[in-house]
């Protein structure tokens, strides 16, 4: 029983800093906004969850954005730029937990894709309209600008984008680490029992 906790944290720390690595690795796209960036950060997070369930998945997030700020710091002195990546991980992998949690199979991990996808766009939306996008209007000093534009010609296609990245990035990986995965999710559950 130790031992499985034992490797469980080792699999959460390696995820983290595999992640926390990713996220250097980010590149802005042409015609949107210059804070969004995309980064595959969110997929060790992703490969947590499904092996291990949503709350090493969530620290994984957690742990990658504590990493990055203590080490790049944040424009505004307060992380709102990480607390929004934070939130889009934690929106994009848990309705893909869930839904291959339920079905097993790679149609259910698509449908998974699909519906974090949708949710992180969705949930990105309405997150910035109501607090991230207000938050860095404050503690940046921004002029004045249309919040709901931004929203609905630059965050939410964004979002999309990005989960159509990531769902290729994923279905890729998963070709090729199917049986690993399957492996570990094996182990987990039966930790669990």
């Amino acid at each position: 029983m130790n031992k499985m906790k034992l490797r469980s944290f080792v699999t959460i720390a390696m995820l983290s800093s595999i992640s926390f690595i990713l996220m250097f690795l980010n590149f802005p796209l042409p015609y949107f906004p210059v804070f969004l960036e995309i980064d595959f950060s969110d997929v060790p997070a992703l490969i947590a969850a499904i092996t291990m369930g949503p709350v090493a998945g969530i620290l994984v997030e957690f742990i990658k954005n504590i990493l990055n700020w203590l080490f790049m710091g944040a424009p505004t002195g307060v992380p709102v730029g990480h607390m929004a990546n934070f939130a889009t991980g934690i929106l994009f992998i848990m309705p893909v937990y869930y839904v291959y949690k339920r079905t097993n199979s790679v149609k259910g991990l698509i449908f998974g894709l699909i519906a974090g996808t949708f949710t992180m766009s969705i949930g990105m939306s309405i997150l910035n309209y109501v607090a991230f996008l207000p938050m860095y209007t404050y503690f940046l000093g921004m002029g004045t600008f249309d919040v709901k534009e931004t929203i609905v010609l630059g965050i939410l296609p964004f979002n999309i984008i990005k989960g159509i990245l990531l769902m290729v990035l994923v279905l890729m990986l998963f070709r090729t680490m199917r049986n690993w995965i399957e492996n570990q999710r094996a182990q987990y559950l039966l930790q669990k029992q």
